[in-house]
């Protein structure tokens, strides 16, 4: 188990992610159905199928670029409003991994915090509201408590977290983004977004335990 990943590694890991979102398109499709217009898994699938072409047959030359060139593929291929949060979270929080050759806890941290706040301010949002925010905000908060234990303890952190912020998001009306005319009805259902978040920490965190 490595507390570090160069490039190499870092898109390794990406399209790890890749693989592991898009094969749980119809659970996304499905938790999207219950509260939207169902388009969240097929736009995911889009999204990372994108990613997965973008760095099969290149050579990144730092993990920013791998983040960059993967918040780059998301944003252009998935569509809507989750392709402009999602690769959000990717290409500002690669701002993060400047000048970094490789990613340990601490930048990983900086990565998800950074990736957070942007994806926050694009899409107007805040947690709470019954979006992808109430998943990764407190993911990036416990990968940097966790840090100085390790990449793999931060990332398995900051799965349980992510994981904890999706099953309370079944509790919220949704007030922002496509379920918000729903009001009360959006209760008792996940955000699909949120499940999204956990996917793609899942399988990083896998990928760290692996390598």
């Amino acid at each position: 188990m490595k507390n570090e990943l160069n490039a190499q590694a870092v898109s390794a890991m990406m399209q790890a992610v890749s693989l592991h979102v898009i094969a749980n398109t119809d659970a996304l499709t499905d938790a999207d159905l219950a509260i939207g217009d169902g388009d969240h898994g097929i736009g995911m699938r889009r999204g990372f199928e994108a990613v997965l072409q973008q760095l099969s047959d290149w050579e990144p030359e730092s993990p920013e670029a791998v983040m960059k060139q993967s918040g780059m593929a998301i944003m252009s291929k998935t569509g809507g409003a989750a392709g402009a949060v999602f690769g959000t979270v990717f290409r500002s929080g690669s701002k993060a991994l400047a000048g970094v050759a490789t990613i340990d806890a601490a930048s990983l941290g900086d990565f998800l915090s950074d990736g957070c706040a942007a994806a926050a301010k694009r899409g107007g949002a805040a947690p709470g509201q019954k979006t992808m925010l109430d998943a990764l905000a407190p993911a990036a908060e416990a990968a940097r408590k966790h840090a100085p234990d390790g990449l793999y303890a931060a990332l398995d952190a900051a799965h349980a977290s992510a994981v904890n912020g999706l099953e309370k998001t079944r509790a919220m009306v949704a007030t922002t983004g496509k379920a918000r005319s729903l009001g009360e009805r959006s209760i008792g259902h996940i955000d699909p977004g949120a499940l999204s978040i956990c996917l793609i920490i899942e399988a990083m965190r896998d990928f760290a335990k692996t390598t």
